[in-house]
């Protein structure tokens, strides 16, 4: 992916903020660049996000050498009403899947059943 990620038209079920920290959930010293590739947001997208989301206290990272390592406050409270009292473990607990489960589901996908 050069440049500028393959926009999405239409709407989807999450924000972008739930993907990036998904995306760090999987996996906590991830570079900007492959956060972005991964949620198909532009490098300066997710820097805003992830700004937005160490104001609000729902992550926090220490440098590392030239590595950001990401912690993310897993009691932190969703901002919306209409989520009263979710936790980030809550939703991290729905969106976030290990790589080996990704790359089976992903393999899965593309195989079709054999004749009988």
């Amino acid at each position: 992916m050069d440049g500028v990620p393959e926009s999405h038209a239409g709407w989807t079920f999450l924000t972008n903020h739930a993907r990036v920290l998904a995306a760090i959930a999987d996996n906590h010293s991830a570079r900007i660049r492959d956060i972005a590739a991964h949620c198909r947001l532009t490098e300066r997208a997710v820097q805003k996000i992830i700004a937005d989301l160490e104001q609000d206290g729902y992550l926090s990272h220490t440098r590392e050498g030239r590595t950001n390592t990401y912690r993310i406050d897993p009691g932190k409270v969703l901002r919306h009403p209409a989520e009263a009292g979710l936790t980030v473990a809550s939703l991290m607990s729905l969106l976030v899947k290990d790589e080996a489960g990704r790359a089976t589901t992903s393999a899965t996908r593309g195989r079709t059943r054999p004749a009988t």
